[in-house]
């Protein structure tokens, strides 16, 4: 399940992207499938043996090009380990809602990216999440949850202030929106609820079959409670056209 737009981004053989916070590695996938050359990046070592394991799989099926690379990474977003400008493509995808420091965060995500990039950033949209935290303490309590409710003008306006200019912006997976919605209700730990389960059933139904039916109805939801905002940046060149 993608919540980054890869069409929109220009990725393909030999454009080198890092996916900050790239947690189970979705994102990082798709980037390798298309051929890049890109890193999983992330602090939590479990996620990363596991998408490492998932890498090198991809490479010996062969559902990648011989040329693209992959490595699973592990640091602080905070502090990126690579030189100013190092990649064509910035993705960050559901990571800056558990950042205290949001704001050394995104300055780090836009150093690294080389002028004429592009950045990807999708948070949590603020209605569906604003209903999960009233729902729900356990939602956001939880050691490394959400921190933080982002109205997407402000977030948009955080980024621009680096001097990048925002290029799209869309939503996305309406139909988890109300899957949250009703394990804050029955408890967010509560997975063996009848409901939830068969909430979660209609969910895997979708993503591995992708129906008309439920397409449409995320076509059309998406707009009024998608739960997660996309937006992508673009970096300026600089005055001499690097």
């Amino acid at each position: 399940m993608l919540t980054v737009d890869f069409d929109r981004l220009g990725v393909g053989p030999g454009t080198t992207v890092i996916d900050v916070g790239c947690g189970a590695g979705r994102h990082t996938f798709e980037a390798y499938r298309r051929g890049a050359d890109v890193i999983g990046f992330d602090q939590n070592v479990s996620d990363l043996n596991d998408v490492d394991t998932m890498l090198q799989a991809m490479r010996e099926q062969g559902d990648v090009p011989l040329s693209a690379r992959g490595e699973a990474v592990k640091g602080d977003a905070l502090d990126l380990p690579y030189e100013d400008g190092t990649f064509d493509c910035v993705i960050a995808s559901e990571i800056l809602e558990h950042v205290p420091e949001d704001d050394r965060a995104i300055a780090e995500l836009v150093r690294v990216l080389k002028p004429g990039g592009a950045l990807a950033i999708t948070v949590p949209r603020w209605l569906p999440e604003k209903v999960c935290w009233l729902l729900s303490d356990e939602y956001h309590a939880n050691e490394g949850g959400h921190i933080r409710i982002y109205h997407a003008d402000a977030l948009r306006d955080k980024v621009l202030a680096h001097g990048l200019t925002l290029t799209h912006t869309h939503h996305a997976h309406a139909l988890h929106s109300p899957y949250w919605w009703l394990k804050c209700l029955v408890g967010t730990d509560k997975n063996d609820h009848p409901a939830v389960k068969a909430y979660h059933q209609l969910l895997v139904w979708d993503m591995m079959g992708r129906p008309w039916l439920t397409r449409t109805a995320e076509s059309v939801l998406n707009p009024v409670i998608g739960k997660s905002v996309a937006m992508y940046f673009h970096k300026p060149l600089s005055p001499n056209g690097r």
